[in-house]
């Protein structure tokens, strides 16, 4: 899984960043959050891992707001690459919880 530990920053893709905004109200800052916060439920994507390891992260933002970031990492662990970032669904929220 994902060592945190080597985790220096982020890397946005501008077209992401936009449509996470523009589509689900989600700024790049509210996104990045969750990964400063407690509880992060993480979890491989492996529906959509080709070619690439991506991710799903459950966590709230400063504010509360229970958010599901999909991400993948770059140069070799130490940056996260936000692919999306939403509400979490009903079903997400239940498993949050359950396993916060």
């Amino acid at each position: 899984m994902i060592d945190f530990t080597r985790v220096v920053g982020f890397q946005w893709e501008s077209g992401n960043a936009v449509k996470s905004e523009r589509n689900h109200g989600v700024t790049q800052s509210e996104a990045e959050q969750i990964f400063f916060n407690d509880p992060l439920v993480v979890s491989l994507d492996t529906k959509n891992s080709q070619g690439e390891t991506r991710v799903h992260a459950l966590g709230q933002t400063f504010d509360g707001r229970h958010l599901m970031v999909a991400f993948t990492t770059r140069d070799q662990g130490r940056l996260i690459r936000v692919l999306s970032a939403r509400d979490m669904s009903r079903s997400e929220r239940v498993r949050y919880d359950e396993d916060a």
